[in-house]
């Protein structure tokens, strides 16, 4: 049992989701597969509950700006999974990619450091444009003189 009241489902480099905080629920895939797909419920909706996670808010920022429309107004991280053909399979498939979605917040993305173009490159740049130029001022209309 962890301090927080339960076990952790998922772990990482700085970072624990504990077990209460992902709910797991089984529902019927879309598409293609015949009579299977309409009795069997192997694809798995995962819901993480973000805003009552103990990730530092700069993590919780990160991961909300990837999640983008899988995030709800609550705060909340739903993944759908159904890939494969099994509860089991896509069950894991789940928690791997919300595994894999929280490790890439946890280092920040490094800031731009801007820079100028080179000096030869703004000269092959111009020299181009004036190149382009008068092939273009060659193609108007010959007068039959």
């Amino acid at each position: 049992m962890a301090a927080d009241g339960g076990p952790f489902l998922l772990h990482g480099t700085g970072w624990r989701i504990p077990e209460r905080l992902v709910e797991l629920r089984f529902i019927r895939s879309g598409g293609p597969g015949g009579q299977n797909v309409n009795k069997v419920s192997t694809a798995v909706e995962l819901r993480f509950d973000l805003a009552a996670s103990a990730l530092h808010a700069n993590h919780k920022a990160r991961l909300g700006q990837k999640a983008g429309d899988r995030l709800t107004q609550e705060g909340i991280l739903i993944l759908r999974a159904e890939r494969f053909r099994t509860q089991d399979m896509n069950r894991t498939d789940a928690l791997k990619r919300l595994a894999e979605l929280v490790e890439s917040t946890v280092l920040a993305p490094r800031d731009r450091i801007a820079t100028k173009p080179t000096r030869a490159s703004k000269e092959r740049r111009l020299a181009a444009k004036t190149g382009r130029s008068q092939i273009k001022a060659g193609r108007g209309r010959v007068d039959p003189d």
